[in-house]
């Protein structure tokens, strides 16, 4: 009893296919500028020396000051980054000492804060290993809704266009929806300690710019008769 229904479901499957209308691929982009409004730094402070006991006195030291002040600003979120010790070895492969470093992960979407802190943590010894520029999530997405929309309304006028040509109107058969940004790479601008006791505290200049959103969008469609 089912192999009627099988054939009858493969004969209208047949039919529906030689009924199809030319089928025809496409695609569309759109981008849009997303601020970079999100900004996270990173500061370690590293020691070398034959004591190891007294090197962690030291790094905890700079790190406990950088905390104090850290939380004097409480736009600026804090956390623990990388943390690592490793020998020194001279000739003939004899231990001469340690050393050892310590990191804080900075991230804030008030760049005056955080400009004035990272030159507040400098003169507290600190350096800046790296500075990264982005959107916040909430900005990338309303930037990705934007883009997706224009790209949308794109692939719309360009099938509405092929269609015209062909003098026959057209369905969507299948689509597909992808996004990417071009942002700007963290920014290595670690410096020694001791070179910029010069700056005296001063503000790091930072200038966040903008990031470019893109939706690109493929898909077929299907001319009808």
């Amino acid at each position: 009893m089912r192999l009627p229904s099988l054939a009858l479901l493969f004969a209208a499957a047949l039919l529906s296919t030689a009924h199809a209308g030319p089928q025809i691929e496409l695609s569309a982009e759109a981008s849009r500028p997303a601020a970079n409004d999100l900004l996270r730094a990173s500061v370690f402070t590293e020691a070398s020396g034959g004591n190891p006991a007294e090197l962690a006195r030291r790094i905890n030291q700079d790190i406990g000051e950088a905390l104090k002040l850290i939380r004097a600003y409480p736009a600026v979120t804090v956390r623990s980054g990388q943390q690592y010790s490793f020998p020194l070895y001279g000739q003939k492969q004899k231990l001469e000492g340690w050393r050892m470093r310590s990191e804080l992960q900075l991230e804030t979407q008030d760049a005056a804060a955080l400009s004035e802190l990272l030159g507040k943590l400098q003169a507290k010894q600190l350096a800046i290993g790296q500075l990264s520029q982005l959107p916040s999530p909430a900005t990338r997405a309303a930037a990705e809704d934007a883009a997706t929309r224009d790209a949308i309304r794109a692939f719309h006028t360009r099938a509405g266009l092929i269609a015209e040509q062909f003098g026959k109107p057209y369905k969507i058969n299948q689509l597909r929806v992808s996004q990417q940004g071009s942002f700007q790479p963290p920014m290595p601008v670690a410096r020694a300690a001791h070179l910029m006791q010069a700056a005296d505290a001063a503000p790091m200049p930072i200038e966040a710019g903008e990031s470019q959103v893109t939706t690109h969008i493929s898909g077929q469609i299907e001319l009808s008769d």
